[in-house]
């Protein structure tokens, strides 16, 4: 089955959560360009994910909890931006049942040079 894909102008988290209940994954690629990737995520009750191998910004749409940043732990809330550079050990824990966030990858494998 070809991989539907919203238009940029078209994301929503309605559109997004409805794409993503079709799935049995917790999360949903939603748009790419160049080396953008747009992705909604929706962990069930534990975050699994493991380093991604580029850079990524998380904007928090819902929920609160912690977030795990390499060796930093804090509190996020919804409408919070978080930042993970390309290989770093990061998840969401503690987090409220309606927890959902919109998940950015960009730039080159092993991130951008600082």
């Amino acid at each position: 089955m070809k991989e539907q894909k919203l238009l940029v102008s078209n994301l929503t988290v309605e559109k997004a959560s409805n794409l993503l209940e079709k799935t049995d994954q917790e999360f949903v690629k939603l748009f790419e360009y160049g080396s953008l990737e747009v992705e909604y995520y929706k962990p069930d009750r534990f975050d699994k994910q493991q380093p991604h191998d580029r850079d990524e910004i998380y904007v928090v749409i819902s929920g609160t909890g912690f977030f795990v940043n390499d060796d930093q732990r804090h509190v996020f809330e919804a409408g919070q931006v978080l930042f993970v550079p390309a290989g770093v050990v990061h998840r969401f824990e503690d987090f409220t049942e309606d927890f959902a966030t919109w998940v950015f990858f960009y730039g080159p494998v092993g991130g951008e040079k600082t």
